[in-house]
């Protein structure tokens, strides 16, 4: 299609979201729900005794998929109401069945059961995606569980690491995003057929009081639609409350995404870790030398309208009005969409980071090596009280000496000379070469290649294990 330089298009549909996300929003999947939900309707009624034949559901099948989008538009600005104008073309093409299409519907029979419908589509893409990252995390994580590198409290250095485990941080978030994702798919239900208020008096009027078939025919719908069971009551819509904890999922994973990304963009300015930079990529338009990164900042940016994004539907849920009202529409068609193709956008981000991520392990050992005398002193403290040395006039001798080297490195530029310092001092007694004894970086990292390895080959992968039919996604960032 020809892209209309004169009008607003939104940027997930040009830049950011990928087609799968944006077809689950796209009018073709709505209004050919809408059929599958009137075909589902008919089934189900002549199922239950109603007048339907065979003969107008296979009409209506026929037609499911081929909208006349120019009819019901015509219809819609006659009528102005969308569900009656997609009645009144739907009937055009299928005139045997015109008479039973809708029959004993509301209009959020058709609305209400299609948005479920929507989150249900985007709920699994995200489950998809989301997946693919961890499963490359997790790559990730085992290859660097041994690589030691500078942790940081407060962005301060603080005792090590390694690469791999700070990846289980990353990971750990996700996993609970999937926890929470699965857990909210797995409860979503249909509307059903609950009528104009939520009470199904049109369906038992059509049943001659017959409350059994009047239960049936939700159960019946559901199943044709894919889900076990329908909402056990409503208003005429289903709780406004469904979309709020559905966009909670989504924004739960815009924080774990912002969060690394904060992670990346500050170890890309260290020099230690860099997302992808492709050989024709510009930086900057005036520093040519700039690697910035520009994904984690684009990945964060997104991130954060999704987040703010989930005010939306915690403000419509909050302020309906007894068993219904439409200062909900408007809102929902642009905020329940756009939370889903920003988080489809953000972890397609990912993805693409995660599997490129670039580590460059001197500079990591660089900075860690020019912080461990500092650490060291502990070991080399404990040392010196069991040659015979007093722990507390040793503690305050570090101290001191501590501080000077750390004037030297901070007010002079020049390396870190602790341990010159300490070799000098008699209260010691240690040689400097003893206590380089104590600088391998791998002696200050604890538990951490262990913890790495134990958490990824006995939570993340058995977890993963179950969705191999979904690994392997491939993104291609657009700009």
């Amino acid at each position: 299609m020809e892209k209309n330089h004169d009008i607003y298009q939104s940027p997930f549909s040009g830049r950011y979201a990928g087609k799968e996300m944006l077809y689950v929003f796209s009018e073709n999947f709505k209004f050919r729900t809408w059929r599958k939900l009137w075909i589902a309707l008919a089934e189900s009624e002549k199922e239950l005794g109603l007048p339907v034949t065979q003969e107008q559901i296979d009409e209506l099948k026929a037609h499911a998929d081929d909208i006349n989008y120019e009819i019901a538009e015509a219809r819609e600005k006659v009528v102005r109401h969308d569900v009656m104008s997609h009645v009144y073309a739907y009937g055009q093409q299928c005139p045997k069945a015109a008479g039973i299409i809708h029959l004993g519907a509301t209009s959020a029979y058709v609305g209400d059961n299609t948005d479920i419908v929507q989150l249900r589509e985007g709920l699994r893409l995200v489950h998809k995606s989301l997946v693919n990252v961890i499963h490359e995390l997790a790559k990730f994580a085992l290859k660097y569980k041994d690589v030691p590198t500078l942790a940081f409290t407060h962005f301060q250095p603080a005792q090590p690491t390694t690469i791999g485990k700070r990846a289980t941080l990353w990971i750990q978030d996700l996993m609970m995003d999937l926890s929470d994702l699965e857990y909210v798919l797995d409860s979503l239900r249909l509307l059903g057929s609950k009528g104009t208020t939520g009470t199904q008096a049109s369906f038992l009027e059509l049943f001659d009081g017959d409350d059994e078939k009047c239960r049936r025919i939700e159960q019946l719908i559901a199943e044709k639609m894919g889900f076990s069971g329908c909402y056990d009551v409503s208003g005429q819509t289903y709780s406004r409350k469904v979309d709020f904890r559905v966009l909670s999922v989504l924004s739960g994973i815009a924080q774990s995404a912002h969060k690394f990304s904060n992670d990346i963009r500050l170890l890309q300015n260290l020099k230690q870790i860099e997302e992808p930079f492709e050989k024709t990529q510009i930086g900057s338009s005036a520093m040519a030398y700039k690697r910035n990164p520009m994904r984690s900042e684009r990945m964060a940016s997104i991130a954060n309208y999704v987040m703010s994004d989930l005010m939306n539907p915690s403000i419509t849920a909050a302020t309906q009005w007894f068993e219904r009202t439409l200062d909900d529409s408007a809102n929902k068609r642009i905020s329940v969409p756009e939370a889903f193709l920003g988080v489809d956008a953000i972890l397609r981000l990912y993805l693409n980071i995660a599997d490129g991520l670039v580590v460059y392990e001197k500079v990591c050992e660089k900075y860690l090596r020019a912080e461990l005398p500092f650490m060291a002193t502990e070991n080399i403290m404990m040392d010196c009280v069991k040659r015979g040395g007093n722990r507390q006039e040793l503690h305050e001798r570090i101290r001191e000496l501590s501080m000077q080297a750390g004037k030297r490195v901070k007010e002079e530029g020049l390396d870190n000379n602790l341990l010159d310092l300490i070799a000098a001092d008699p209260m010691f007694g240690l040689k400097k070469e003893e206590m380089e004894e104590l600088l391998s970086p791998k002696l200050y990292v604890g538990r951490a290649p262990k913890q790495t390895e134990e958490y990824i080959n006995t939570v993340v992968l058995p977890r993963i294990e179950a969705f191999r039919g979904e690994l392997g996604e491939e993104v291609e960032i657009n700009v």
